[in-house]
């Protein structure tokens, strides 16, 4: 009898056990589409019991999480980029995570300096030129402003994240007068006005618009890997600027912990998860991005364009110059 009565108690005590972990719960608002967070956060949930619930957003989260304030049920924000990022902590909305294994698998200079956010993935503000026209691929951002590109060039808004980006590192390596006169020399050298996506911009070298353009890697191995788009993704080179000095200007997609969580140590616990190996490869595998975690490999796809030396200019240096490149952008009248 009283082997029988332990043996229930052990069974009452491993499920009281395993209904306390389940009962966990983390809440991310994500800039991050369903389809990239989906996987890595159902392998969390099944290795760890802890639920994860998901509010995705293009825009406007940043409000959303201010205007909630204390009674906010988000304890995670993803986002597609640094300015995101940054926004989040100049509205005090976040806060430090002090974690062993996110520092061990995150490289300094892709992390916040008091660690209120990190980096996730890495992408590269590739320039992207015609096969037909350009024949010589060694290009830096600084001679997108030269003669030889005069009416050659595409680009989306200028005052898109991932150009407000690429003008503030412009910014940390020039001088803001030095990317001044950068910058007008590319608007000069425009073929049309600012429009469109990423992907609309190697279209248009496809198309003959313009010779070059700029866009971030991954959207080339979505254009490839797309039978209605690879047409027009076989029309280009992909080029890593700088190769010759400083490297490619890369920007990032990152997370942090909110202000407020309500569920602080289980979000820790998906934070540590999403820089670990199996998220990595998550990451790397489905939106052809490159992996933070240095021991995580890229895709085939994205090995097969090859090596290249990027910028290691920090991310918090690029970030702190943010507002300065919005104010560039509009004395330059970039879009106009």
């Amino acid at each position: 009898m009283k082997s029988i009565i332990a043996a229930l108690a052990g069974a009452m005590t491993l499920a009281t056990s395993f209904a306390a972990v389940s009962s966990e719960q983390v809440n991310i608002y994500s800039y991050r589409q369903p389809f990239l967070i989906d996987p890595v956060v159902k392998k969390f949930t099944e290795n760890t019991g802890i639920k994860v619930n998901v509010v995705f957003a293009k825009k406007g989260l940043a409000e959303r999480l201010a205007r909630e304030g204390k009674h906010t049920k988000a304890d995670i924000v993803l986002t597609t980029d640094i300015s995101r990022l940054m926004e989040l902590e100049d509205k005090g909305l976040v806060q430090a995570v002090n974690s062993e294994i996110i520092n061990k698998n995150i490289p300094t200079h892709l992390r916040d300096v008091e660690n209120e956010w990190f980096a996730l993935t890495t992408r590269v503000r590739n320039v992207f030129a015609s096969k037909e026209r350009i024949t010589d691929t060694n290009i830096s951002y600084e001679d997108l402003a030269g003669e030889a590109f005069k009416g050659k060039i595409c680009t989306r808004s200028g005052k898109h994240p991932y150009n407000v980006a690429l003008v503030a590192s412009m910014i940390a390596h020039h001088g803001y007068e030095g990317a001044k006169t950068w910058l007008s020399g590319v608007k000069e050298n425009l073929a049309r006005k600012p429009q469109g996506n990423d992907r609309a911009q190697i279209k248009a070298v496809k198309e003959g618009q313009c010779d070059v353009a700029l866009g971030n890697s991954y959207y080339f191995g979505k254009m490839v890997t797309d039978p209605k788009q690879k047409v027009a993704a076989d029309a280009v080179n992909i080029v890593f600027p700088n190769q010759k000095n400083r490297g490619a200007h890369v920007n990032v997609s990152g997370m942090a912990l909110t202000k407020f969580s309500h569920n602080k140590e289980a979000a820790i616990k998906l934070m540590e998860y999403l820089t670990g190996e199996n998220a990595q490869n998550i990451y790397a595998q489905v939106n052809m991005e490159y992996p933070v975690n240095v021991a995580v490999k890229p895709s085939k796809l994205v090995a097969s364009w090859g090596s290249f030396d990027a910028d290691m200019l920090p991310m918090s240096k690029i970030a702190s110059n943010r507002k300065l490149a919005l104010k560039l952008l509009d004395e330059v009248k970039f879009d106009l």
